[in-house]
């Protein structure tokens, strides 16, 4: 993190949660009873999206802490649950629609953990199974240096039966979470993709090699794993790139790989690039050198640009081939793709509406020990 001004609401009273963020950032808040004075600071930057990067806002949640996954239009939902823990992100992606998608982009941590913990008591409350996740709308473990909100979280999940926590990252953030006795109901997750697409589009964020050795320690600390290929970015040679990091994951550390488990994977999502057309406007300004929105796009059926199907399919099924090749009863699922898509891909498809859901249920049930209340 590379935070330069810290701005909180005056009316939050001190707190060891508070001041603990405080004390890591290591400056001074400028505390304002209005937030358009932290937009107006960012929105002055020649660059507000890299200004919110830097400007963090310690502020209150003012909405719903737990919220259904919105999904899309047309397109298979995974029926997921999102704990809103805060927004935006210090890692910068060219491909991340946070940046087109709030105005401005501010870096918010929602203060007040009571709050939280109450929400998820309610929803403990309903014994029945929810996969909650708080990496929608920021990264999960960004956090870990500044807040002890992530191991608190851990800690919370794991006196429940019911409900699996899943922390979807970028980073290797994970020393704070060694020590918890987490009842493996935390998923530790990381976004995957090859080292071209690392290098040229996600500026900040830990290597590949990086975030599989993290991966293997979590694996260590008895926690269970999730990876998501999401976005699969297609170029010239990607299917090779691919591969690699596949048997990265997989193989033994004797001949370069992290050595996961398939046993220890809850699932694997795919999904290729998509974005709404405003961010390619977005890209073009901020990653000059970035070839990402210049492939073969047809608009899709919930107006995102998506790659040309046939392109999809036969990029997804040499990816299902390599997986299973390591993995063959890994649980693969797509995020946002149509039913031709699934059975040209994993020959299925989830038709009845919370189908997919269930079957990720099932996957998390077995692997993390939930009950069935």
């Amino acid at each position: 993190m590379k935070i330069d001004t810290l701005f909180m609401d005056r009316h939050l009273n001190s707190s060891d949660e508070t001041d603990y963020i405080i004390q890591k950032v290591g400056l001074q808040p400028e505390y304002v009873i209005d937030s358009r004075v932290v937009y107006d600071h960012v929105n002055a930057s020649e660059d507000p999206v890299t200004k919110g990067k830097q400007t963090l806002y310690i502020t209150e949640n003012h909405g719903a802490v737990i919220k259904e996954c919105p999904g899309t239009s047309h397109y298979t939902c995974c029926d997921y649950t999102i704990l809103h823990t805060g927004t935006f992100c210090t890692m910068d992606c060219s491909y991340c629609i946070l940046q087109a998608y709030f105005h401005p982009p501010v870096l918010q941590y929602f203060a007040g953990q009571k709050k939280i913990f109450n929400a998820l008591d309610d929803l403990f409350a309903q014994k029945k199974t929810f996969r909650v996740g708080t990496g929608e709308f920021t990264d999960s473990l960004i956090w870990e240096k500044l807040s002890q909100l992530p191991s608190n979280l851990v800690k919370k999940f794991a006196g429940q039966k019911s409900s699996i926590l899943e922390l979807k990252t970028k980073t290797i953030n994970i020393d704070s979470l060694k020590e918890i006795d987490h009842n493996q109901k935390t998923v530790i997750a990381w976004s995957l993709n090859t080292p071209a697409v690392i290098k040229s589009e996600e500026r900040d964020t830990a290597s590949l090699k990086a975030r599989l050795h993290a991966a293997k320690r979590c694996e260590k600390w008895g926690y269970r794993l999730a990876f998501h290929f999401d976005p699969l970015v297609i170029y010239d040679g990607c299917e090779l790139d691919y591969k690699e990091v596949i048997r990265s994951i997989f193989a033994d550390s004797a001949s370069g790989g992290a050595g996961i488990l398939p046993e220890s994977i809850v699932w694997i999502s795919l999904g290729t690039f998509r974005f709404m057309p405003p961010l390619k406007q977005v890209i073009e300004k901020r990653f000059p050198d970035s070839r990402i929105p210049y492939g073969e796009f047809i608009t899709g059926l919930d107006n995102k640009m998506r790659y040309f199907k046939p392109l999809r399919i036969a990029l997804y099924q040499k990816i299902v081939s390599y997986i299973r090749e390591y993995a063959p009863a890994v649980l693969l699922y797509f995020c946002m793709e149509d039913q031709d898509v699934w059975e040209k891909s994993l020959g299925f498809f989830p038709k009845r509406e919370g189908a997919l859901g269930e079957i990720l249920d099932r996957s998390v049930t077995e692997k993390c020990n939930l009950v069935n209340l």
